[in-house]
């Protein structure tokens, strides 16, 4: 069951890319991969998170086309994870979901954002 708390408003875009000074989310300045990391925004365990993150980068480096790589992602996470998992991939895009507790997470790789989240 899911409460009006865990119902999210996101814009990704050019705008939000480079975090201000008093940016106060966590940034991995680079990711093993050398990927700029900056989680925006996650109601969801540190591992899970990383797992996320390794999944998106994973799936950047196989798939040029952002529908591939969000395909990519939500498809893992299904099968890991169980269903149901959604994942926007972009550099211009808004959202309000409503998500599972413990499950979203919004991040940015370089200049693309990823928002993935179970709902369902």
């Amino acid at each position: 069951m899911m409460s009006e708390d865990t119902k999210r408003s996101i814009t990704g875009g050019a705008n939000v890319v480079k975090p201000t000074s008093d940016d106060r989310k966590p940034t991995l300045p680079l990711a093993p991969s050398g990927k700029r990391v900056i989680i925006k925004s996650a109601d969801m365990k540190d591992d899970m998170q990383k797992e996320a993150l390794d999944i998106a980068i994973a799936a950047f480096e196989r798939n040029s086309v952002e529908k591939d790589v969000a395909e990519r992602i939500k498809k893992d996470f299904d099968k890991k994870h169980g269903p149901t998992w959604h994942c926007i991939v972009g550099s211009n895009f808004g959202s309000y979901v409503t998500h599972e507790t413990n499950h979203f997470v919004y991040f940015y790789l370089d200049q693309k954002a990823v928002l993935l989240f179970k709902s369902g």
